[in-house]
């Protein structure tokens, strides 16, 4: 079946040939500024032929190399497979981050005809029984040829990556995994789409000011301005975008209508409507379950932890319980300060989840004397994007440059290209910081060009950071709350190990435990909250006065305000990722009754739900975080650690600190994995009571 899917392609091919490739702008060097994506030029309808052109020539890449009348050697097996398929990853990133921050209807039609053209290509190559038999030699002699650690390690990766997807199984056996990772890709498709649409979905139009009791006047003029954009003039609008929903849950006095907005959030993709989940995960998870046991695992976390640091799924359940007890224990106390409130001001009624938001609000300000209005001028989102900047010159010297001529997807993307200490060129940086409906919820970092080798010569990477934060409103800059300011930290982190990542393979270049990948970006967090780097950048708009001692004082006093319930979402949902992906499931999964019995045994408190329930857990429709959601905590012990070596050394821009860093943990990840990179930058492994006291948990 896949080779005539091959064979289709290429009669596919012939059939266009009368479009010139000239017509296409993936078939043409890009003779854009830095060689950065003409995002001006690529319509939706070059996409296909563009996707089926290079199919065919990363097959004839991979003919060529298992063709080789010469003994497989690690130049012609290995090196040789690295480099191919250069056009289509050349598509595939252009293609995939856009549908992830400027998705429309044609770009999803065209996800749904490639998706399985891509998996079944995958499969072809990484099921290839000569294709591993050649692989398989250069492993079998590997350390009878002399190669470098480097060379060691991307054939080990190479030669365990086939074995993880199939190729050492029986015939009949990879068929059928064939036949489920096609599936299983669908599948990740739909579940993303019908995220996107149910987000969108809801509107709750405000057309009386009574409704818009206790919002601040920031909220009321963002909530306006939406409404415009939407058609909704001289109304209010809240959806469930951050922005727009977060700040109406801290400050809206109207409880009926807290619970309506919390309630759509927390039921998307459970509507039993055309967007619905709950099958489709179903489904997934049987076919991840089979998937595993065809590889000879028991169920899928022990296959994905089986290359990860956690290494297996109880040492993942130690660890979760071991931050869930003093966890609960500090929630269930800020519950009880809440139920208080209530209680003193006359309400007649028990807290719930939508309530948990506004009363810790008011506790905030009670106990810290804190007021948004106050605090956040100081964080326009200029200021926060130069608070990243200063902190990599600090730590590495780099320095940013606008670059306005570079094309971009949409009229609200920056681009910056970035130097190196020595005032070389480094890297070129897309920042994308607003909400749009084409846009998925959440953060996040990618590359519209890795960093590589090629015919000798060193390219840069071409880097992205997307973000949904708050939108300038009421003539007024955009201000972002303290969670979006941590949150700009952390992407800019990831972006910043792509900058400095640099290996001669593509496979090790930046190859990292996904228990590990989140390290670079979290230790960056810390700084954010620093005095030292906080009254650099922490400037109020209007006055430009720096932020005062005194509030910084009342800042950090609060740091672990909330703690409690902060960690309790984020572990309930790794917990839920656990149960899901270590559970014999059946052939009739009820969803909603799984995740409930999962949350009972874990005695989550009735007052909060998870922060991802299972039909819109984003991070594990797809195969990256799936039994890996419980990482951020994990890699928070990492990076708790890590910064102390700074704290330690009585200077938080210890440069010397700073370079081991970008030795050991960025920039040769290519050498180092894992624990073995961590303790050469620290000289031993982490304490987790760093983590814990960091969190408010000890």
């Amino acid at each position: 079946m896949r080779r005539l899917l091959l064979i289709f392609i290429s009669m596919s091919m012939i059939l266009s040939a009368c479009k010139t490739t000239e017509e296409n702008p993936f078939f043409v060097e890009w003779d854009t500024p830095f060689g950065s994506p003409p995002f001006h030029l690529i319509d939706e309808e070059h996409y296909i032929p563009a996707y089926e052109e290079g199919i065919r020539q990363h097959q004839a890449e991979i003919d060529a190399i298992v063709n080789n009348p010469e003994a497989p050697t690690f130049e012609n097996t290995i090196v040789a497979y690295d480099q191919a398929g250069s056009l289509l990853r050349r598509i595939s990133l252009v293609f995939g981050n856009l549908r992830g921050a400027e998705t429309n209807p044609q770009l999803q039609e065209i996800a749904r005809e490639t998706t399985p053209l891509l998996s079944a290509h995958s499969n072809e190559i990484s099921m290839n029984q000569d294709l591993f038999a050649r692989i398989q030699t250069v492993y079998e002699n590997r350390f009878e040829k002399n190669l470098n650690p480097e060379q060691l390690r991307v054939v080990e990766m190479y030669y365990r990556d086939f074995e993880r997807n199939g190729a050492a199984l029986p015939e009949e056996k990879r068929e059928e995994l064939a036949r489920l990772r096609e599936r299983m890709s669908m599948i990740s498709l739909e579940l993303g789409e019908n995220m996107l649409a149910e987000t969108n979905a809801f509107e709750l139009i405000l057309e009386d000011e009574d409704d818009l009791a206790g919002l601040p006047a920031g909220v009321v003029s963002a909530a306006a301005e939406a409404a415009e954009r939407a058609g909704h003039e001289g109304k209010w609008l809240i959806t469930l975008h951050n922005p727009s929903r977060l700040p109406f849950l801290q400050f809206s006095e109207r409880r009926d209508l807290r619970e309506k907005v919390l309630t759509a959030y927390g039921e998307r993709g459970n509507n039993d409507n055309e967007n619905d989940n709950k099958e489709l995960f179903a489904e997934l998870m049987q076919l991840r379950l089979q998937m595993a046991r065809l590889l000879g695992f028991n169920n899928y976390a022990e296959y994905f932890l089986d290359i990860q640091m956690a290494e297996n799924p109880d040492n993942v359940y130690d660890f979760l319980n071991q931050v869930w007890d003093p966890a609960v224990a500090r929630a269930k106390r800020e519950r009880d300060m809440k139920q208080a409130i209530i209680d003193r001001e006359g309400g007649d009624f028990k807290l719930e989840a939508w309530d948990w938001w506004y009363y810790a609000e008011i506790l905030r300000q009670e106990r810290y004397d804190l007021d948004d209005d106050e605090v956040n001028p100081y964080f326009t989102i200029e200021n926060v994007k130069r608070g990243n900047f200063m902190l990599a010159n600090k730590l590495w010297g780099l320095t940013f440059e606008p670059r306005p001529e570079v094309p971009v997807y949409h009229e609200e993307v920056e681009v910056y290209e970035v130097f190196d200490n020595d005032g070389s060129h480094l890297a070129i940086l897309f920042i994308d910081p607003h909400p749009r409906p084409g846009k998925r919820q959440g953060a996040w970092c990618g590359t519209y060009r890795s960093g590589g080798w090629e015919d000798g010569e060193w390219v840069s990477p071409i880097v992205t950071i997307v973000m949904n934060f708050s939108r300038p409103s009421g003539g007024k800059p955009a201000m972002l709350s303290w969670d979006e300011t941590t949150t700009y930290f952390h992407e800019f982190g990831h972006a910043v190990h792509n900058f400095f990542a640099k290996g001669n393979f593509r496979r090790t270049s930046r190859s990292v435990p996904r228990d590990f990948v989140e390290l670079p970006s979290q230790i960056l967090e810390n700084w954010a909250g620093e005095p030292e780097l906080l009254k650099t950048y922490a400037i109020h708009y209007e006055t430009g006065e720096p932020i005062p001692d005194e509030l910084i004082s009342r800042l950090r006093r609060a740091e672990h305000f909330n703690q409690g319930f902060i960690n309790v979402e984020y572990l309930a949902s790794a917990f839920l990722d656990m149960d899901w992906h270590t559970t014999d499931h059946g052939d009739d999964i009820d969803v909603i009754g799984f995740e409930e019995e999962s949350m009972r045994r874990i005695g989550l408190p009735d007052e909060i739900i998870p922060r991802w329930r299972t039909t819109y857990f984003g991070h594990i429709f797809g195969p990256g975080y799936a039994a890996g959601y419980y990482v951020y905590r994990w890699a928070g012990v990492l990076d708790a650690d890590a910064f102390m070596a700074f704290k330690e050394s009585g200077d938080l821009f210890n440069q010397e600190l700073a370079e081991r860093f970008r030795y050991y943990i960025l920039a040769n990840n290519a050498l180092y994995e894992g624990m073995e990179a961590y303790v050469s930058f620290r000289g031993q492994e982490p304490d987790i009571d760093h983590f814990l006291r960091q969190s408010g948990l000890k």
